[in-house]
């Protein structure tokens, strides 16, 4: 094998150059080629840069969250755990999971419903203006969706990319049509580990921002 040693830093940069010399992102803004870059980056996919959609406030609301120190929800502990907590703790940002709150898988049980879709509702009800991120269950995009069609209080930024054959690319779909600010990715593909390169790569543009 013909390798060497590198840098941590020194392999993102490299694969960034390489993706950036493959990828046409002239139909982006230069934020938003931030966050597919890095998506791409994450998965090794350049399929992403074709079906990644962007509301048009998408980038400036995610931002504006984070500066005020809304939290992110995420649908699963995997998505939490690909989140960068260094930068969102710099931040202040707190993270948020209730997959596996007692309260959650309770109530899920009673009514038979997804734990996914019982942690959106919770969520959603305690916390204002904040970062929904969605990596892995279409079922809670779909009660998110249902929340706000019935006039729940929208969050800041909807980060909806769930992954799968069944009704991940039809939530995602409905996702691109509403009004609340988005960023999503049409069809099956997507996942927890999209769902933080997103995240992470909103921190990262404020982080250039200050050292700018």
């Amino acid at each position: 094998m013909n390798w060497f040693p590198r840098l941590p830093r020194e392999i993102e940069e490299e694969s960034f150059r390489r993706i950036e010399a493959q990828a046409d992102w002239r139909n982006l803004s230069p934020e938003e080629w931030a966050v597919a870059r890095r998506m791409i980056h994450t998965t090794g996919d350049f399929e992403y840069l074709k079906n990644v959609r962007f509301h048009p406030q998408a980038i400036a609301a995610g931002i504006a969250a984070l500066r005020q120190r809304r939290p992110v929800i995420a649908d699963t502990r995997m998505l939490q755990a690909g989140i960068s907590t260094g930068r969102l703790t710099g931040l202040g940002v707190e993270i948020i999971c209730l997959m596996d709150d007692p309260e959650v898988v309770r109530e899920a049980k009673r009514r038979e419903i997804t734990r996914a879709a019982v942690a959106i509702e919770q969520a959603l009800a305690k916390i204002s203006r904040g970062i929904v991120a969605v990596g892995n269950a279409p079922t809670a995009l779909l009660r998110l969706l249902e929340l706000l069609a019935a006039g729940a209080p929208p969050p800041a930024l909807i980060v909806g990319v769930p992954v799968g054959f069944v009704n991940a690319a039809e939530s995602k779909e409905i996702l691109s049509r509403q009004d609340c600010p988005f960023i999503t990715v049409l069809g099956p593909k997507g996942g927890s580990a999209v769902a933080a390169s997103i995240i992470n790569a909103l921190a990262i543009l404020i982080q250039t921002e200050k050292s700018a």
